[in-house]
């Protein structure tokens, strides 16, 4: 996040601990200014209210988001198609995790139909597609790729970027593994970068599935080859 006065930085970790906590509309710019021990009147001076200062947290989010993008990209004259996008899943993954109560914010308001989600899309969403298509399309024409669909490979690697923080819930109950830990994303980061080899690579298709055991124990061999749930949950 840019550099802002400690002030400003309180409002925003409170505005986003709330939002996430309660939703948008059903926090209140007195709530955010309790907890960050301000007054209610410089919500109104930083951010212009409620609705200003959400757009604020989402701005500052993808104008770091697609920064990464971008920097990652710039080297797809001097790296392989395959190691910048394993390069943007790593440099992606660390910034999700630094920023994971933010990301999760950002995640959920960005399935929401508003004006400000639009402009969201085509000011900054619309970049990061031009960005990954690009990528992809160029491995495919060098043949690192297979013909795979762009737009769904596409779908398929931001779904694997995303879901761990959108649904931090679910991986701490349910998978018993916690996307905020340095662990996660050294592990996970392996597990996306297997996933580029295994299915986007040429070479991949004379290699054998791997086999995935579930986090309960139980031995299941999965064809489509998943990411491994073991190794993530920290096996073997």
């Amino acid at each position: 996040m840019k550099e802002m006065s400690s002030t400003k930085k309180k409002v925003f970790d409170a505005a986003i601990s709330i939002f996430n906590s309660k939703g948008y509309n059903g926090s209140s710019v007195r709530e955010i200014a309790q907890k960050a021990e301000v007054n209610i009147a410089l919500i109104s001076y930083y951010f212009g209210g409620k609705k200003g200062l959400l757009e604020q947290l989402l701005t500052n989010y993808f104008e770091q988001y697609i920064t990464i993008l971008g920097k990652t990209f710039e080297k797809k004259d001097s790296l392989s198609s395959k190691e910048v996008i394993c390069e943007t899943a790593k440099n992606v993954l660390k910034f999700e995790s630094d920023n994971h109560q933010l990301a999760r914010l950002v995640h959920r308001e960005i399935t929401l139909d508003t004006m400000l989600i639009r402009e969201i899309m085509s000011t900054y969403l619309t970049k990061e597609k031009y960005y990954l298509q690009t990528i992809l399309e160029r491995g495919i024409q060098k043949k690192e790729f297979r013909k795979l669909p762009v737009m769904t490979t596409i779908m398929q690697f931001k779904g694997m970027l995303t879901m761990p923080y959108l649904n931090p819930q679910y991986m701490v109950e349910v998978l018993h593994v916690n996307p905020v830990e340095p662990y996660f994303v050294t592990k996970y980061y392996k597990e996306i970068s297997r996933w580029v080899e295994d299915s986007l690579s040429i070479e991949s298709s004379e290699r054998p599935t791997l086999s995935v055991i579930n986090y309960s124990g139980l031995n299941s061999v999965n064809t489509l080859n998943p990411l491994n749930a073991s190794t993530l949950a920290g096996g073997s």
